[in-house]
């Protein structure tokens, strides 16, 4: 049986539960579906019915809130939940920070589209981009990097917390489907190890470039633009780098203790 709390009133979760397959069957009857996306079927989105909604609508109070147990809540409440269900469902502020990762890695196929249509080139500047690997790869990083300029307040904060052990793992699982997106995006078609090469410096060349951009105070950001241009100089130059997603895991955990520290946390 259910778990139940005192005098028989219904746990949280049997609430929550109650309460989503309610509003699943008003939406029903509304001739609405409970879910959708625009861009994949609902069996394609790696987030669940309720885990989207409520996270979808959290995303949105991100800017002001930060990736916060506070959004979560707030997003609960806008999505038509309870209050209580992120904390019920286990939904951590490293659940908005991994939505943030998912949804604008995935982004990225449409903005491919809109920066390489041949019918959208305005000038030949623009026509080598869109026939350079190196400039693909580069236009898709700034445009990844550019997702992150409404919540850039807010990112040193998420490094921390994605640098955590228990978060580690899957902060470089989803680090290395980005850059894996980016390349095959950008139309890598190397099948020896350069293809391993190419993905392991492109880490390191995003993540080193996050970080920056998190004290970049320059209009539009162009000094990380900069930084970014010569990192990827530089990996064409040297030819990869070695070690990258050790030397991504060493940089990131560093930076995420200083961040730490600075807000006055013992370590």
């Amino acid at each position: 049986m259910p778990p139940l709390c005192s005098r028989g009133i219904p746990s949280p979760r049997r609430v929550l539960v109650a309460h989503t397959y309610q509003r699943a069957a008003r939406c029903s009857a509304a001739g609405r579906r409970f879910f959708h996306s625009n861009e994949c079927p609902p069996t394609e989105t790696p987030f669940g019915a309720v885990e989207d909604a409520i996270l979808a609508a959290a995303y949105r109070h991100v800017p002001e809130h930060g990736f916060s147990q506070r959004a979560l809540g707030l997003g609960a409440r806008d999505a038509g939940f309870l209050d209580i269900s992120p904390s019920v469902l286990s939904y951590s502020p490293f659940s908005l920070i991994h939505y943030h990762l998912v949804t604008q890695r995935r982004s990225l196929a449409s903005q491919s589209r809109q920066l390489f249509d041949d019918a959208k080139l305005q000038s030949q500047a623009q026509s080598t981009l869109a026939v350079s690997l190196d400039g693909r790869l580069s236009a898709l990083t700034w445009a990844r990097l550019m997702a992150n300029k409404d919540t850039i307040h807010w990112w040193q904060e998420a490094l921390a917390v994605m640098a955590h052990p228990s978060h580690l793992p899957a902060s470089l699982n989803e680090l290395a489907r980005l850059a894996d997106e980016i390349c095959f995006l950008a139309g890598d078609k190397s099948t020896d190890a350069s293809w391993y090469r190419k993905r392991a410096s492109l880490s390191v060349v995003y993540s080193t470039t996050e970080l920056f951009m998190t004290n970049d105070k320059s209009r539009d950001f162009a000094e990380t633009r900069r930084f970014l241009d010569r990192r990827m100089d530089e990996v064409q130059t040297l030819g990869g780098i070695a070690g990258s997603l050790g030397q991504w895991t060493g940089f990131t955990i560093t930076a995420a203790v200083n961040v730490l520290r600075s807000k006055g946390a013992p370590i």
